[in-house]
């Protein structure tokens, strides 16, 4: 019954994400279900893809508390969480458990170093439609030398040799030209080494004084305009068969018909998701249902 009333179903909506087809565009991106615990019921939710995750080799209880507050006034959080994590063998046990399941399963993965990477990938990648590398939470400071270029080619020339399905980086925010280069050579190095595409983008870094650490990356309704222009600027950059799965600020239908209009092969929510409750993921495909549909002008 809770299946029936959330999910909507529309052949129009049907795409691909690397080389798995999914339902309809709309993602649960990373960081809801860290664990992979809930998997199941978020599944009947309608969602045409979920990250589970993100999950590291060993357990660790993230950064101390209050490390989330919420921005109800703009519609965004901010939270330091510090990837708090049951650990590989907890969660891969968590997915192996899972059944009856008729949607693409993703997971995030991280790490401090390449070890760490490849063996989550190795154990993770057969029991899921894909990977997820997460190189770029600001809550995590020694996963971020993966975004030197150096560490990341190295990273991704060891995760080519056994890769056997989609994988995906998710990149950081760019403010000014130096950072925006520098996310283009990740994209660069991501064609090279036969990563399938990005996730843009993870949070972005602030002060916060409400946080026991003192500062958090903000998601939400701000980051809106911000994931439109990397989504532009990427797809300008890579052409057209690299995937692009828009995330920041997404909330309505109109929301995803921009953001796929800019350049997104699909769209990943997780702030309008707490906000706005489950029904928000039937309101967006049933808006891009909509547009499919609308006669040529």
């Amino acid at each position: 019954m809770f299946k029936f009333f959330l999910s909507f179903k529309d052949k129009a909506l049907n795409t691909y994400i690397g080389n798995v087809c999914i339902d309809n565009p709309v993602g649960l991106a990373a960081g809801y279900d860290k664990d992979c615990v809930y998997i199941k019921p978020l599944s009947n939710i309608g969602f045409g893809y979920i990250i589970g995750g993100t999950v590291l080799l060993k357990p660790q209880p993230g950064n101390p508390k209050p490390r989330i507050a919420r921005n109800p006034e703009t519609l965004s959080m901010i939270n330091s969480l510090g990837f708090p994590s049951m650990g590989l063998n907890e969660v891969e046990n968590n997915l192996r458990n899972i059944t009856d399941i008729n949607i693409p399963i993703f997971a995030s993965i991280s790490g401090l170093s390449i070890e760490d990477f490849l063996e989550c990938f190795k154990r993770l990648q057969p029991i899921t439609s894909g990977i997820e590398l997460n190189i770029s939470s600001p809550n995590t400071s020694g996963i971020r030398i993966f975004q030197e270029a150096n560490n990341l080619e190295n990273l991704l020339s060891t995760l080519q040799e056994v890769k056997t399905k989609p994988v995906f980086l998710k990149i950081p925010m760019y403010f000014d030209e130096n950072e925006r280069r520098a996310v283009m050579t990740m994209v660069d190095l991501c064609v090279k080494y036969s990563v399938d595409g990005v996730t843009a983008s993870n949070t972005w870094p602030r002060e916060d004084p409400r946080l026991a650490v003192g500062r958090g990356g903000l998601s939400g309704k701000p980051l809106f305009q911000h994931t439109l222009r990397i989504v532009k600027d990427i797809r300008e950059h890579s052409g057209e068969k690299f995937i692009i799965n828009a995330c920041g600020g997404i909330f309505t239908g109109e929301d995803a018909l921009d953001a796929l209009a800019a350049g997104a092969n699909t769209v990943q929510i997780y702030t309008g998701f707490i906000y706005e409750g489950p029904s928000v993921v039937r309101n967006i495909n049933k808006k891009l249902a909509e547009s499919t549909k609308r006669p040529n002008t």
